[in-house]
């Protein structure tokens, strides 16, 4: 249980850090972060999924690159649906969701490590 909150306490610090190196996203304090942080997890694990299988051709026709749209498409539905977070638009959004992925494979890194040395 300490391990999520952990992840989630991180992964808000992460929004605010992208949205504090790349200009195309706005996120209004870390009340708003832990909120999108929130709604990105549940919108990875119940949507991401089923946009995934339902993309399955064109994703096998670009070799995987579709799956930064879907990426991006569900970042900028969080963004729709959290007030305290905007995404300047779709182009910002992928390259936001490349920044969070990237903050969230180094947060899980780091988290696999310290929590496993217990």
């Amino acid at each position: 249980m300490l391990k999520l909150l952990a992840r989630w306490f991180l992964l808000a610090a992460a929004l605010l850090l992208v949205a504090h190196l790349y200009p195309g996203m706005e996120v209004r304090g870390f009340g708003a972060a832990l909120v999108a942080a929130l709604i990105l997890g549940l919108l990875n694990a119940i949507v991401r999924p089923l946009l995934v299988v339902l993309t399955l051709p064109v994703t096998i026709v670009t070799l995987g690159l579709f799956l930064f749209i879907v990426n991006a498409a569900v970042f900028q539905f969080a963004a729709w649906m959290v007030d305290g977070l905007q995404v300047a638009g779709f182009g910002a959004a992928l390259i936001a969701s490349l920044l969070y992925s990237l903050c969230g494979m180094v947060i899980d890194s780091a988290l696999q490590r310290l929590f496993d040395e217990d």
